[in-house]
């Protein structure tokens, strides 16, 4: 039996295509202003500087991978890249029209829907769509908890130690938390419920072997 992996390549949609470039383009452009008006993306002492480091890293990363490692073996993973993608366009822009000091549920809508895009764009690309439903739970909660941690650790570090919000830092930072994890898990069974009807199987790199990823 042989061993080696083949690629199954997909058509994509355009319109993932285009919204994962379009999204790329304006969270660059929403960076730069940033940087240079930090006033007028209502980011100031909110680490404006470590954003327009991170958010490129992290909306760049799957790009990278897939230029280094699946070029030759599959197709460009549009919506996993769009995922990541939204996670940091969402959070620049929601702050560039004020939405979280105008909107109080904002910030816990954020935490808990770009902790599941990011759960869902690390399943499509690392679980096989026949995957039973508790390991896409499983690896929903190990990569939204890990993502929800970290984001706390950064946030803190980033601008809240030393500022006024770090009398309730502890309260926020529970709540932040417990809705990542509850964003993932939800995204964990969309997508297996999606995988179960035959969706979505075009949508990241299918690296076949002996029929498991």
């Amino acid at each position: 039996m042989s061993t080696e992996a083949a690629a199954v390549r997909y058509p994509m949609p355009t319109v993932i295509k285009t919204a994962d470039i379009l999204a790329k383009g304006l969270l660059v452009l929403l960076l730069l202003l940033a940087l240079v008006d930090p006033d007028g993306s209502n980011l100031r002492n909110k680490a404006a500087e470590a954003r327009a480091i991170g958010y490129p890293l992290a909306s760049f990363t799957i790009p990278m991978i897939w230029l280094l490692v699946w070029k030759e073996r599959a197709s460009f993973p549009w919506l996993p890249d769009l995922l990541v993608t939204l996670t940091c366009f969402t959070d620049i822009l929601g702050n560039r029209m004020d939405l979280y000091d105008k909107i109080v549920w904002f910030d816990d809508l954020m935490h808990f829907a770009n902790t599941g895009l990011i759960a869902a764009a690390v399943i499509l690309l690392t679980l096989h769509r026949t995957a039973p439903r508790y390991r896409v739970v499983e690896r929903a909660l190990a990569v939204g908890a890990t993502a929800a941690i970290a984001w706390e650790v950064a946030e803190y570090y980033a601008f809240i130690n030393g500022h006024a919000e770090r009398a309730f830092a502890y309260t926020d930072t529970l709540s932040d938390l417990g809705l990542g994890v509850m964003g993932s898990v939800v995204a964990a069974l969309v997508i297996h419920a999606l995988w179960s009807r035959g969706h979505l199987s075009e949508t990241a790199p299918q690296l076949e072997h002996n029929g498991l990823r």
